[in-house]
């Protein structure tokens, strides 16, 4: 049983609740149960869509600083493996994955959020990457996501200044895909994750998998991997449930085989 990481699965929608008083810090312990919950929700084939999400009044403040604040660069060498693998087990969840963003998502936080297909904020919401007012640089993929997420140039304005962008600019930007009101992130997080439920997941892992990986590459391959993963999906009984029903102009109930 986690301490600080809650799994809550309901109606497909498994919902990952971060709850270590009275920010969220991400210790190392609360890294790895970030993972493990991960990893659960991937496994669960009950489990159709994700929501990341912190409580009410805040996503995650970011790292624990004074956990951090008595390391070595031996021990943070080994530990910011351990720090971007927990993190990394989020990205791969081979389906869709919302983050509820209310309060700060700064640092470690603004980085978990960035593991997400998509975030949701509230309007009163911050993100950033304030690591360079301690005198060091993102760890948990902040330099990686966040450029391919809203380009090189405004990733260094927020990584080199450490400032905070209110939900607004986080819009405008790209950072975040959809701000509300804050008394109903979660609300509207799962509303869009319902819409995942009952589809196709295993044409919903192949799509995000070929997104992503295709990322990673030059386009001649990411051509390629779209190519295997279309192909391979006329291997499921899915691909037949949908287009048996779209020529029978009937509703498809997938089977995720």
């Amino acid at each position: 049983m986690a301490e600080y990481v809650n799994v809550e699965v309901a109606d497909q929608i498994a919902t990952i609740l971060l709850a270590r008083p009275k920010m969220n810090a991400l210790n190392g312990q609360v890294q790895r149960e970030i993972a493990e919950a991960a990893r659960a929700a991937d496994a669960d084939p009950e489990v159709h869509a994700v929501i990341l999400y912190g409580g009410e009044r805040v996503f995650a403040a970011g790292a624990d600083i004074k956990e951090m604040a008595g390391m070595t660069y031996a021990d943070m060498a080994t530990h910011s493996r351990t720090l971007q693998d927990c993190f990394t087990a989020v990205a791969r969840v081979g389906k869709p994955v919302i983050a509820a963003v209310t309060g700060y998502a700064l640092g470690g936080g603004c980085e978990l959020a960035l593991c997400a297909d998509f975030r949701v904020a509230g309007e009163s919401a911050k993100l950033g990457q304030p690591e360079i007012q301690l005198g060091i640089i993102p760890g948990a993929g902040g330099t990686q996501r966040l450029p391919r997420l809203i380009g090189p140039s405004r990733a260094k304005d927020l990584i080199y200044s450490g400032r905070h962008v209110p939900a607004a600019e986080a819009l405008a930007i790209g950072l975040v895909d959809r701000v509300v009101p804050d008394a109903e992130v979660y609300q509207a997080a799962r509303d869009w994750a319902a819409t995942f439920t009952g589809g196709p997941t295993v044409a919903l892992r192949a799509a995000k998998q070929a997104v992503d990986q295709g990322l990673e590459v030059d386009l001649d391959t990411g051509l390629e991997i779209e190519r295997l993963q279309f192909a391979g999906l006329f291997a499921t009984d899915d691909a037949k449930i949908g287009m048996g029903a779209f020529t029978e102009k009937s509703t498809p109930k997938f089977t995720g085989r």
